[in-house]
């Protein structure tokens, strides 16, 4: 029984795998997307914002809807729209039909994000949940570690059609694992709708979607345009930029660990640090960028630093949505996801009006606004506190 757990874990953090190669693998490969749709790079950028966007209009309301629903089932249909989806990028034509197959995966990736993490939980004694979580979780950074530069090392060296059919194959690989080693799972209780969504009441967790909101924006608003920023400024080809990406990866699953043990020391420090650690990198990545050497360099901090943000944003959310965990989850997956579709779409802004080298601006400014609300939070949470103490 234990063996099946285990594998059948691997499977849900294969799952996760696949929806970071697809959601995020694109980044890697915009380059060729506009050059064989003939379209700018700003406009390349929609199939970032408008994934983005779709996860974050439907996340919670999907995740609420499908609280009652089988599991398995769930799961499996997430996982198998996201191989479908893969197979049409690699063939269509048509840029319209591509970014119409980026809103299809975009529906089903918060909730089998929510579920997978609710089953690994399910799955493993009480004591050991919040490893198998972790497990299951990390899926995003292996995704970054190696989905995101494989697709992108495919795309340039055997073709666009390859970049795509590596990700259908990904979760095409979880839809078996799933099918085979997931029993079916009724939700035999489920949390009421009205005690899941009394939590929008808190005045508090609407200022940390802020934040968070601004911290996703800031990281993606360059991100989003990494390959595009490594070839204009740095002028790397297209193995430097796949090799790039790929240390950007790794760095990102040690910076998982990291941040980690800042927060467990002291959150309060962390949260207030990250968006002016973040600033920092973005002007080494400014005044440094066009020399070779320095931006390699830089590449490896960018990405351990970047990964912090993933894991200090999820904190700083859940330690406001205490009563709804798995609600509270689902609202981190759509607002970050917010930010990511406001930074991509103002950092191509950035890109078509001031040029590629300037875009590091647009992520500067969003970091220091994410600071500036954190600041206020803090207060706030000071003055509230010192309140109680009174009465």
């Amino acid at each position: 029984m234990k063996k099946i757990h285990s594998s059948l874990i691997i499977f849900l953090a294969l799952g996760v795998f696949g929806i970071i190669t697809t959601e995020m693998g694109i980044i890697g490969v915009l380059p060729q997307v506009t050059q064989k749709f003939h379209i700018s790079p700003s406009q390349a950028g929609y199939l970032v914002s408008i994934f983005a966007l779709i996860v974050a209009l439907s996340g919670p309301f999907l995740t609420l809807l499908a609280s009652g629903i089988n599991r398995k089932v769930i799961l499996l249909t997430a996982v198998f729209m996201f191989a479908i989806s893969n197979i049409v990028y690699a063939y269509t034509t048509k840029f319209e039909v591509m970014l119409a197959f980026r809103i299809v995966p975009a529906i089903f990736h918060p909730v089998f994000f929510s579920i997978a993490l609710v089953t690994a939980a399910s799955l493993v004694p009480p004591e050991k949940s919040n490893k198998a979580v972790t497990k299951v979780f990390a899926g995003i950074t292996v995704g970054f570690a190696f989905g995101v530069p494989l697709t992108s090392y495919l795309g340039e060296k055997i073709s666009l059609e390859a970049a795509f059919l590596f990700g259908a194959v990904v979760s095409m690989v979880a839809f078996i694992g799933i099918l085979t080693w997931l029993p079916s799972m009724p939700v035999k209780e489920k949390m009421s709708f009205g005690k899941q969504l009394s939590i929008l009441r808190k005045p508090q967790l609407w200022l940390t979607i802020v934040i968070v909101v601004l911290i996703f924006a800031s990281m993606f608003s360059v991100y989003s345009y990494f390959a595009e920023y490594l070839g204009q400024v740095t002028h790397m080809n297209g193995s430097w930029i796949s090799i790039m990406l790929m240390a950007f990866g790794v760095t990102m699953i040690a910076g998982n660990f990291l941040f980690g043990g800042f927060l467990h020391k002291s959150m309060t420090k962390t949260v207030i640090l990250f968006p002016l650690v973040y600033a920092v990198i973005y002007l080494f990545t400014y005044f440094l960028g066009s020399y070779f050497l320095p931006m390699v360099v830089i590449v490896f901090i960018w990405g351990a630093v970047h990964s912090g943000g993933l894991i200090v944003s999820q904190a700083l959310l859940m330690t406001e949505a205490k009563e709804a965990p798995e609600f509270g989850n689902s609202l981190f997956v759509s607002f970050s996801n917010v930010g990511i579709t406001v930074g991509a779409s103002i950092g191509g802004r950035f890109i078509s009006q001031l040029g590629t080298h300037q875009l590091i601006w647009c992520g500067i400014m969003f970091a220091l606004l994410a600071f500036l609300l954190i600041i206020v939070k803090m207060v706030i949470s000071k003055s509230n506190a010192e309140r109680v103490n009174v009465r």
